[in-house]
C-alpha cells in the first residue's frame, strides 16, 4: 500500500460514529450510491438509463473490485513509522437502528415477553449482503478467521458460524454473551446470525450438529432431521472427505427470504419445511431442502470463489453432487426426471429471453463489455441480476457439470472434487501464512486445469460451447426407412437464428429400438450436413414369434400389429441421455410412441411420448395410456402425466368415445368399494405409488368436456362423492393434500356461466351444480378455521376456486375476501394464494394499481411474491393500451425501484424485471414528452463528481434562485427535520453528511465538466481522495470545518464569505458560493426550495431529528476534527 491508499470497506445501513486505526482517530467517507440510482430530479424514465446507472452505482462499490461504501483515510503517522509489514487495527463503532435489510426481525403480535412471543432475528440476503448488519469485506475472496461475540437478552439463544466458545451471563442475569469461534478462514459474505428463543435439538446420530427450531415445534424438529445423518454420510463417502467444519448448525426460522440459505458451518432455514410422520408430500422437498444445504457447506461456504464470473463453478457442483444424492435416494427415474425438468425450465427461459452465460468476461472491446446484449439488466454483478435468471443461472451450472460427467467419468469428476477439497483444507489449517488461503478460493481457470491434470482430457470445446457462451441448441428430426436398402434416412435440422440459440457441430447419440433388440448410433453433426444413413438389422424377428430385448436387457412379447409391415423399426430416440442443452422435436408415426410409451424403460423416453401422444387423439393411444395407468411398477410421475393427457385426448375424442369417462372405471377399481363402487374405501396411503394416482385421478377427470364443453355431470357427482365419502379415521398418513386435490379437481369441472341478458348475480339463481361446487368450497373454507390442515393446503385450494368461481362469471368479481387472506398473519402460502387472486383480478378489471397491493407486506418473500406474479400476469404490457398505465404508476414503479428497495438486491431486480414487463426499455408510453424548458444537455456519459449520475442541466434552476446546487454525497438513512439552518452569519450551514470545503479565495477550485469520466471507476476514486486531501489540510486553528452537533456551531468568520455549502443535491454540479449580496428572500426562497426536495424525498425519515449529530454516520468529517 502506498501511503496515501484509503482503506475501503463495504456497510449499508449502519450508523458510523467512530473509526480507529491503532488507536488513532481515522478520518472517513460514507458513500452510498445504491440508495438512489437515479437522483430524484432525474426527469429520465426508461429503463436504459437506469439500468447502467445501476450498474455504475453497483460497480463504484463493488469490494471484489477493491471498492465501498466506507473509505477511511489511514492516518499518515501510521506510514511514517517505515515497518511495511505493520498490522493495521481498524476499529469501527457503528449502530444500526431499524434495519430495512440483512437482519429480518418477526416478532409476533400477541401477549407475553419477547421469548413468549416467539421473537426472533436473522440475517439474510441474496450473494453478498453481510455488509447490510456490519461493516466488513463484503467478498467472497476475501478470507479470515472470526471472533464473534453476541449478547442478547438471557431467554434467547444466538446462533453463529464457528463454534459456541463459552456463554458468559452479565452480573444481573438479564443477559448473556455468547463467543463463537470460526477458525477457518471464511468470507465475511458467509457469516451469518440468528437469535430467538429457540429450542435446541442435538443430532442423536452426530453429536456435533446441533437442531434450533421456534418454540413448540421440537416434535417436528426431530422427526424432520432424523434423516440428516444419512445425508451426511452420502457426501463424506462420495467426496472421501470429512465434513469440513467441526460443527453444523441448523436453524429454522419464521418468514425466511428463501427456503434454505447457507452460511459457514450453518444453515437457516424456512420453519415450514418442518413436518410431522404424517406428512408425505413435505418430505422428500424436506430432505432435498437440507441436502442442497449441506453440498453448499462444502461448495460454497468452505470452498469459496475467486471472482463472479467464477461464481458457476461452486453452483455447478454442489447442484451436481446433490443431483447425486437425488440419484441415491430417490432412485435413478426420480434423479432423471429432475434432469429433464430442470433442462426443459432451463431451455424455456433461454428461447425466450435470450441466453444464460455461465462465465461472463468483461473488458477488451465494446462487445465484450456487455456480452449479454440480450438481457434488460447488467450480469456484470451478482446485484444487478433478475432473480429468475439467477435461478435458471444455478440450473444450467450443474447441468453442465452433468456433461462434463459424461465426458470425462463419474470417477475423475469426483477426485476433481476430492482434489479442491483436499488442498482447501490443507490450506485452511495454515494459521499464520494466509497466502496459502487462496487454495480455498476456486476459479474457472483452476477447476479446468484440475480437470484436464485428473482426466489427462481436454474438455475446451465442451466448456466453450457451454460455458463460455449462452444458448442453447434447437433440433427438429424426421426419418424415412428405405426399404431397398434397408436403412433407416435420418434427417436432423437445427434453428440457430432465433433468440438464445446456437449452431452445434459434434456428436449426438441416436438410439433406435429395433424388432432384434436396442442399437446405440453415435453420428457427426458437421457444419451442412442433415442427413444421415443408419443401416437396420433383420426383420426375421416378427414371424418367428420371439420377445423382442430391450434396452436393460428385458425381453417382451409385443404385439407387432400395429407397426409398419415392411420395417423393422419400432421408435427412435434422439440424444436419449440429455448430454447437449438442447429442446429437440422429433415426428415419428403415432404407433411408434406408443410403443415407446409401453415398453422404453426410461421415464424420460415414456414422459416424451406422453406428450406427443396428445396431437394422436386414436382409441390406441388410449388403449396404451390407459395400460400405463394400470401398470403398478410404472413409475409415479409417469402414470400422473399419463392421467392428464388422457383427459386432453378424450376431450379431442368426445363424438367417438365410447364406454363410462375416461379413468373413472380405473379409479373405481383401484380404490372404491366392491359393493358400493361410488363409496371410496377408507384411506390407506401405505402405498404412495398409488396414493399420488388417486390424489391425481380426480384433478385430471374434471378437465372431462361433453358436446355442450360443460363437466359431464356423472363426473361431476362422482368427484363430490370422494368429498363426501372421504374417511382418514384408520390412516397414519394425513389426507390434507388429498382434500386439496380434490377441491383443485372441482375447480378443474368450472366452465363459463351462461349469462342470460342483464340479469344479476345471486346465489338463488345459480346453476344447480355450481351451486353444490360452492357449497362444498365453503364448507371447506370454514373448517380450515376450526381445523387448519398442514400448511393451510386447503384454504390455498378454496382461494383458487373462488377465483374461477369469479373468473367464470358464476359470482360478482370481488377482490375483498383476497384482501382479507392476504393480510400480515396469516400464513404465507395462504397468503400467497390470495394476492395470486388480487394480481389476477387487477388483470381482469384493470382497478387495483399494483403498489396498493404490496404495501401491507412487510415480509421480503411476499414482496418478492408479488412483484414476480406481477410480472409473470402483468395487469398489462407494453404492447397493450390501459387505464391503468398512467404518470403516477410510472413514478411509484420508478420510486420503488430507484430507492424504495435499495435494502434488498432482489426486491429492486424484481422492480426492474416489472417494470420491463409493463414498460419495455424505452420511456414508457403514457408519460408527456419532457418540457421543452428541460432540454437535456447529456454529454456522453460524463458526470461530474458523482460516478453514477449523468448530469442534467436545467437552465430554470440557475434563475429561481441565484444558486447552483453542489456535489452530491448520497448519505444514508435519513434526512434531518432540521433542513437548512441559517447561522448566526446568515450563512446556510450545511446538512449532516456534507463536505465543507476549504478554499482560500485566490484558489477556487471548479471541477470541469468534462474532467471525469462516467466509464472508468478511478474517477470516483479520484473524488474521494480529493475529499480526502481536504481532510488532511494542515489544520490550522479557525480554519476548522465545525462539525455538527444539534445546536449549530457558528463558523468562524475568517472564511465565513466564501464558505462553500455543498448542498445534498445534484441538479447540477457546479460548486457555488453563497454570495452575501443576496437578498434575504432569496434565501428563503432557497431554504424552502430544500424543505421541498427532502419531504418529498421521504416523509417517515424526518421523524428522527438526533441525525444531525456527528454520530449519525452521516456526518462525513470525523469527531477529531471539531472545533
Amino acid at each position: 500500500m502506498s501511503t496515501d491508499t484509503p482503506l475501503y470497506l463495504t456497510g449499508k445501513q449502519c450508523r458510523i460514529y467512530r473509526v480507529r486505526v491503532n488507536d488513532l482517530e481515522a478520518p472517513f467517507i460514507y458513500n452510498d450510491p445504491t440508495l438512489e440510482v437515479c437522483h430524484h430530479e432525474s426527469k429520465q424514465r426508461n429503463l436504459n438509463y437506469f439500468s447502467s446507472a445501476y450498474t455504475a452505482a453497483v460497480s463504484a462499490v463493488d469490494p471484489d473490485a477493491g471498492h465501498g461504501e466506507l473509505v477511511i483515510k489511514v492516518p499518515s503517522e501510521l506510514w511514517k513509522q517505515g515497518d511495511e509489514m505493520n498490522v493495521l487495527k481498524v476499529y469501527i463503532e457503528f449502530s444500526l437502528d431499524q434495519p430495512k435489510g440483512g437482519l429480518h426481525f418477526v416478532v409476533p403480535d400477541v401477549e407475553g415477553s419477547m421469548a413468549e412471543r416467539g421473537a426472533h432475528v436473522f440475517s439474510f440476503g441474496y450473494q453478498n449482503s453481510t455488509r447490510f448488519w456490519f461493516p466488513c469485506v463484503d467478498s467472497y475472496s476475501e478470507l479470515c478467521t472470526w471472533k464473534l461475540e453476541f449478547t442478547v437478552d438471557a431467554s434467547m439463544v444466538a446462533v453463529s458460524c464457528g463454534d459456541l466458545v463459552e456463554t458468559v451471563y452479565t452480573h444481573d442475569m438479564r443477559k448473556k454473551t455468547f463467543h463463537y469461534v470460526l477458525p477457518i478462514p471464511t468470507a465475511a459474505s458467509n457469516i451469518s446470525l440468528s437469535v430467538g428463543p429457540f429450542e435446541i435439538l442435538v443430532d442423536p446420530y452426530m453429536h456435533e450438529v446441533t437442531h434450533f427450531c421456534l418454540p413448540q415445534l421440537l416434535p417436528l424438529l426431530k422427526h424432520s432431521m432424523s434423516y440428516l445423518h444419512e445425508i451426511f454420510e452420502f457426501y463424506e463417502e462420495i467426496l472421501t472427505c470429512r465434513y469440513p467444519y467441526s460443527c453444523f448448525k441448523t436453524v429454522f426460522v419464521d418468514e425466511a427470504y428463501v427456503q434454505v440459505s447457507s452460511y459457514a458451518s450453518m444453515s437457516i432455514f424456512s420453519t415450514n419445511l418442518l413436518h410431522s410422520a404424517m406428512i408425505i408430500d413435505q418430505t422428500p422437498l424436506t430432505r432435498q431442502c437440507l441436502a442442497q444445504a449441506l453440498a453448499q457447506q462444502f461448495f460454497g461456504c468452505f470452498i469459496s470463489r475467486m471472482s463472479w464470473a467464477d461464481e458457476w463453478v461452486l453452483k455447478g457442483i454442489s447442484g451436481y453432487i446433490y443431483g447425486l444424492y437425488l440419484k441415491k435416494t430417490f432412485g435413478v427415474n426420480q434423479y432423471r426426471h429432475w434432469i429433464k425438468e430442470e433442462l426443459d425450465k432451463m431451455v424455456e427461459y433461454e428461447l425466450k429471453m435470450g441466453g444464460v452465460l455461465l462465465h461472463p468476461t468483461f473488458g477488451g472491446g465494446k462487445d465484450k463489455d456487455n456480452p449479454t446484449p440480450h438481457l434488460h439488466f447488467s450480469i456484470k454483478h451478482p446485484h444487478t441480476l433478475s432473480w429468475k435468471y439467477y435461478k435458471m443461472f444455478q440450473c444450467k451450472a450443474h447441468l453442465v457439470m452433468r456433461l462434463i460427467e459424461n465426458r470425462i467419468s463419474m470417477e475423475f469428476m469426483l477426485q476433481v472434487f476430492n482434489k479442491l477439497l483436499s488442498l482447501a483444507s490443507t490450506a485452511s489449517s495454515q494459521k499464520y501464512q494466509s497466502h496459502m488461503w487462496s487454495q480455498m478460493l476456486v476459479s474457472t481457470h483452476s477447476f479446468l486445469k484440475s480437470i484436464s491434470n485428473v482426466s489427462g482430457k481436454d474438455i475446451g470445446p465442451l466448456i466453450k460451447q457451454w460455458v463460455d457462451q449462452s444458448a442453447v441448441v434447437k433440433f427438429f428430426g424426421s426419418f424415412a426407412f428405405n426399404r431397398k436398402r434397408n436403412v433407416l434416412e435420418l434427417e436432423i435440422r437445427q434453428d440457430y437464428t432465433s433468440s438464445g440459440t446456437q449452431k452445434y457441430v459434434g456428436p449426438i447419440k441416436v438410439t433406435v429400438q429395433e424388432l432384434d433388440g436396442s442399437f446405440n448410433h453415435t453420428l457427426q453433426i458437421e457444419e451442412n450436413s442433415l442427413k444421415h444413413d443408419i443401416p437396420c438389422h433383420s426383420k426375421s424377428r416378427r414371424n418367428k414369434k420371439k420377445k423382442i430385448p430391450l434396452m436393460n436387457g428385458e425381453e417382451v412379447d409385443m404385439d407387432l400389429s400395429a407397426m409398419d409391415a415392411d420395417s423393422p423399426l419400432l421408435w427412435i430416440r434422439i440424444d436419449p441421455d440429455m448430454s447437449i442443452l438442447r429442446k429437440v422435436e422429433f415426428e415419428q408415426a403415432d404407433f411408434m410412441w406408443q410403443y415407446q410409451l409401453r415398453y422404453e424403460r426410461d421415464v424420460v423416453a415414456q414422459e416424451e411420448s406422453i406428450l406427443a401422444l396428445e396431437k394422436f387423439p386414436t382409441p390406441a393411444s388410449r388403449l396404451a395410456l390407459t395400460d400405463i395407468l394400470e401398470q403398478d411398477q410404472c413409475f409415479y410421475k409417469v402414470r400422473q402425466g399419463a392421467c392428464f393427457c388422457l383427459a386432453k385426448i378424450a376431450n379431442s375424442m368426445m363424438s367417438t368415445w365410447t364406454g363410462p369417462p375416461a379413468m373413472k372405471s380405473l379409479f373405481t377399481r383401484m380404490f372404491c368399494c366392491k359393493s358400493c363402487p361410488n363409496i371410496v374405501k377408507t384411506n390407506t396411503f401405505i402405498s404412495f405409488q398409488s396414493y399420488f394416482l388417486q390424489k391425481t385421478m380426480p384433478v385430471a377427470m374434471a378437465q372431462l368436456r361433453d358436446i355442450q364443453n360443460l363437466c359431464p355431470k356423472d363426473v361431476l357427482n362422482f368427484i363430490l362423492d370422494l368429498i363426501k365419502y372421504n374417511d382418514n379415521r384408520k390412516n397414519k398418513f394425513s389426507d390434507n393434500y388429498y382434500r386439496a386435490e380434490l377441491i383443485d379437481a372441482l375447480t378443474n369441472s368450472l366452465t363459463p356461466a351462461i349469462s342470460i341478458s342483464n340479469e344479476v348475480r345471486t346465489v338463488d339463481n345459480l346453476n344447480g351444480d355450481v351451486r353444490l361446487i360452492l357449497e362444498e368450497i365453503t364448507r371447506s373454507l370454514n373448517m380450515e378455521k376450526l381445523l387448519p390442515s398442514y400448511r393451510n393446503t386447503i384454504t390455498v385450494s378454496c382461494l383458487r376456486a373462488i377465483r374461477m368461481l369469479q373468473k367464470n362469471g358464476h359470482i360478482p368479481s370481488d377482490p375483498s375476501l383476497f384482501k382479507s387472506y392476504a393480510e400480515y398473519g396469516h400464513f404465507v402460502d395462504v397468503r400467497v394464494a390470495a394476492l395470486e387472486a388480487v394480481v389476477d383480478y387487477t388483470r381482469g378489471m384493470h382497478r387495483t394499481s399494483p403498489s396498493e397491493v404490496s404495501r401491507t407486506h412487510p415480509i421480503p418473500y411476499v414482496i418478492h411474491k408479488i412483484l414476480s406474479m406481477l410480472g409473470k400476469n402483468p395487469p398489462f404490457t407494453k404492447a397493450a393500451e390501459s387505464p391503468l398505465c398512467n404518470e403516477a404508476l410510472v413514478d411509484q414503479l420508478w420510486k420503488l425501484m430507484n430507492s424504495g428497495t435499495s435494502h434488498d438486491w432482489r426486491l429492486r431486480c424484481d422492480a426492474v424485471n416489472l417494470y420491463y414487463t409493463l414498460f419495455g426499455l424505452t420511456r414508457p408510453s403514457c408519460l408527456p414528452l419532457p418540457e421543452l424548458g428541460l432540454v437535456l444537455n447529456l454529454k456522453e456519459k460524463k458526470a461530474v463528481l458523482n460516478p453514477t449520475i449523468k448530469p442534467e442541466q436545467g437552465p430554470d434552476t440557475t434563475e429561481m434562485t441565484g444558486i447552483t446546487m453542489g456535489v452530491h454525497i448520497p448519505v444514508m438513512g435519513f434526512t434531518s427535520s432540521l433542513d437548512s439552518v441559517v447561522g448566526p452569519l446568515g450563512s446556510s450551514s450545511p446538512e449532516p453528511g456534507q463536505v465543507l470545503q476549504e478554499e482560500d479565495t485566490s484558489k477556487k477550485f471548479k471541477i470541469r465538466e468534462d474532467e471525469i469520466d462516467m466509464e472508468s471507476p478511478h474517477d470516483s476514486q479520484a473524488f474521494i481522495h480529493h475529499h480526502l486531501n481536504i481532510l488532511e489540510r494542515p489544520s490550522t486553528p479557525g480554519q476548522h470545518p465545525a462539525v455538527l452537533s444539534l445546536p449549530v456551531t457558528p463558523l468562524p468568520s475568517s472564511f465565513g464569505k466564501e464558505s462553500t455549502s455543498s448542498s445534498k443535491h445534484s441538479g447540477d454540479h457546479h460548486h457555488h458560493h453563497h454570495h452575501h449580496e443576496h437578498k434575504k428572500k432569496k434565501k428563503k426562497k432557497h431554504k424552502h426550495k430544500h424543505k421541498h426536495k427532502h419531504e418529498s424525498k421521504d416523509k417517515e425519515r424526518d421523524s428522527h431529528a438526533f441525525s444531525n449529530s456527528p454520530a449519525s454516520g452521516r456526518s462525513v468529517r470525523s469527531p477529531s476534527m471539531s472545533d
